[in-house]
C-alpha cells in the first residue's frame, strides 16, 4: 500500500510540475469539488469576520496572546564571540517564505494560530496558507485568525494540488518551507517535495500516554486518554499505571493499558513508546521528568490535560508522533529561522594557523584548497 501511495502521489506531483496551473485546477475539481479563484478576496475576508460571534472573536484574540507571549520566549540572539582579534559565531534569520497547510474536514483554526504566531514571533516575511474548500469557502474561522496575524494569502486549494502547488510555485510564489499536518496523501506529498522545499515534520495519528499512580483522579484520567482517540483512525492511547484500580477502569473503556511494578517502571516504558503527549498524574509528578528522554510533550498534574495545550496555554501542539520523539521536538520559533555561521578572521591568525589546513588540504589531494590559503600574505 505504501508503494501505491507514493507512486499515486509521485504521479499527481509529476503532471503539476509540468502542466502547471492547469492541473492544479483539475485536481481541485477532482478531489475539493472547487473550480474557482484560488485566492481568498478581501471581501471574504470581511463576510467572514461578519460571520464570527465577538465574544468567539475575544477567545480567539486571548488565544494568540497566550501563545504569543509563550513563544517569544524563544527567540534566541547571535551567538557571537572574540578570539585572537578574530569574530566568530552563529547568526539566526528568518525564513523569508513559508507554507501553512491546514486540513479539511473539521475546521482546525487551532492548527494556523500554532504555526502563524511563531512564524510570525521569528519574523517571517512572508505567509501563504492553503486549506481545502468546503462547498467553495474557507471556515471563517480560519479566515479571522488569518486576518489578525496579518495573512493576506489564503488559497482554496487542498490535498496533493496545495503541497505541490506550493513547492513548486504552482499558482503562488513558491515558499521555502512548508509547515502543517494532512492525511496520509498529504504527508506523502510533503515527503516527496522535501530538497525542492523544506518541511516540518510528517506528523502522523495523534497519540497519548498516561503515567498514574494511585492518587490520579480516574475520570481526569479517562478524558485526557480519550481526548486523543477523538482525533480519528489510528489515534493511539496508553495508560501507564501502578493501580490496579486505576487500570481496570480504564481498560473497560477500551484503553490500552499497561500495568507496572513501579513509576519507574512507567517512565521507561514511556521512553519506548516515546509519545506525541505525555501526561503525568502522580502525587510528585516533577520527580519523574528527569527519567523521561522521548515524549513531544510533558504535562504535569491534574490541571495540564492535554486538550488545554491543544487550544490555549501557550505551548505548541505541533509535536513529533510515531516514535519521532526519539529524535525531534516540538514546533517551535527557531523552526522558522535558519543558522548561519559567521567568521571574520584577523591576518594575524589567519597567518599563523594556517598550516593546520594546507596540512589537511595536502591530506587530501586538494590542490586549489592548499593555493587559496597558501597565496595569502
Amino acid at each position: 500500500m505504501n508503494l501505491e501511495l507514493e507512486s499515486y502521489v509521485a504521479q499527481i506531483l509529476k503532471d503539476i510540475r509540468e502542466r502547471g496551473i492547469e492541473a492544479v485546477k483539475e485536481y481541485s475539481r477532482k478531489f475539493d469539488g472547487y473550480d474557482g479563484e484560488f485566492l481568498v478576496s478581501e471581501k471574504e475576508f470581511e463576510e467572514a469576520e461578519r460571520q464570527i460571534p465577538e465574544k468567539d472573536k475575544e477567545i480567539i484574540k486571548r488565544t494568540i496572546e497566550r501563545i504569543r507571549f509563550y513563544h517569544e520566549k524563544q527567540l534566541e540572539s547571535d551567538k557571537l564571540y572574540i578570539k585572537n582579534a578574530s569574530l566568530y559565531g552563529i547568526i539566526y534569520k528568518p525564513i523569508r517564505r513559508i507554507g501553512i497547510y491546514v486540513p479539511g474536514g473539521k475546521p482546525l483554526p487551532s492548527t494556523l494560530i500554532m504555526a502563524g504566531v511563531p512564524a510570525k514571533v521569528a519574523g517571517v516575511k512572508e505567509i501563504a496558507v492553503t486549506t481545502p474548500p468546503k462547498n467553495g469557502k474557507i471556515n471563517p474561522y480560519i479566515l479571522y485568525v488569518a486576518k489578525l496575524l496579518g495573512i493576506e494569502e489564503v488559497y482554496k486549494l487542498g490535498g496533493i494540488q496545495a503541497i505541490g502547488a506550493m513547492a513548486y510555485g504552482i499558482g503562488m510564489k513558491k515558499v521555502d518551507k512548508i509547515f502543517g499536518p494532512g492525511n496520509r496523501f498529504v504527508n506523502e506529498a510533503k515527503r516527496q517535495v522535501f530538497g525542492v522545499v523544506g518541511i516540518d515534520s510528517l506528523a502522523g495519528p495523534s497519540e497519548i500516554a498516561v503515567i498514574a499512580d494511585e492518587t490520579a483522579n480516574k475520570e481526569y484520567v479517562l478524558y485526557d486518554l480519550l481526548s486523543q482517540l477523538e482525533h480519528g483512525k489510528g489515534s493511539k492511547a496508553w495508560l501507564l499505571t501502578t493501580s490496579k484500580e486505576l487500570a481496570e477502569y480504564c481498560r473497560k473503556n477500551g484503553i490500552e493499558v499497561v500495568v507496572c511494578e513501579s513509576l519507574e517502571e512507567c517512565a521507561e516504558k514511556a521512553n519506548e513508546i516515546a509519545p506525541e503527549h505525555l501526561e503525568i498524574i502522580t502525587k510528585e509528578p516533577l520527580k519523574l521528568v528527569d527519567l523521561i528522554e522521548n515524549a513531544g510533550a510533558i504535562y504535569l498534574g491534574e490541571y495540564t490535560p492535554v486538550p488545554a495545550a491543544d487550544y490555549f496555554l501557550g505551548v505548541n501542539h505541533v509535536l513529533p508522533t510515531g516514535g519521532a520523539a526519539k529524535f525531534s521536538g516540538v514546533l517551535t520559533v527557531m523552526d522558522f529561522m535558519k543558522r548561519i555561521s559567521l567568521a571574520y578572521v584577523s591576518r594575524e591568525e589567519f597567518l599563523s594557523e594556517r598550516y593546520l589546513g594546507i596540512r589537511l588540504a595536502e591530506i587530501e589531494g586538494m590542490e586549489m584548497h592548499r593555493k587559496s590559503m597558501e597565496v595569502r600574505r
